[in-house]
């Protein structure tokens, strides 16, 4: 599969980044910080399933475990080029970065993101023929 932008170009990413972004914000500034979640999970009257999300929510922006996920997809999408690591990272990095995990979730996002705007080499082309030189893809000839 080739990895350029005319195939997934700059519009998916960014309606990816609304989408997540928007989600994350929904959840932030809505659930947590407005109050519509349980604010004492401990006591009997509380529904059992919004307590259950509230407490994964925190859980998942803890010690910043979003962001480190960001970071660690980030990483292996930038060292294997791998295109569905760098979609894991840019979402990941992008709801730590509203989900209070704004340290590692910006390297992770960042690295993704190097990768999906990336251009690939089609197969067939560069270094991969025998006898082809650096120079010959250039279109420059030869100077002496």
């Amino acid at each position: 599969m080739r990895n350029n932008l005319r195939e997934c170009g700059p519009a998916a990413i960014t309606l990816l980044a609304l989408v997540v972004a928007g989600t994350a914000l929904g959840i932030r500034y809505g659930l947590l910080e407005n109050g519509v979640l349980p604010r004492d999970c401990g006591v009997q009257d509380a529904p059992a399933a919004l307590c259950a999300f509230k407490t994964a929510l925190v859980q998942g922006f803890l010690h910043q475990r979003v962001g480190w996920v960001s970071l660690a997809c980030g990483v292996l999408a930038f060292a294997l080029a791998s295109r569905r690591f760098a979609w894991a990272g840019w979402a990941t990095g992008l709801a730590g970065l509203v989900l209070y995990s704004y340290d590692p979730a910006a390297v992770g996002a960042l690295l993704s993101l190097l990768v999906l705007v990336r251009p690939h080499a089609e197969r067939g082309q560069g270094e991969g023929e025998p006898g082809q030189q650096p120079a010959d893809g250039l279109g420059v000839g030869r100077l002496g």
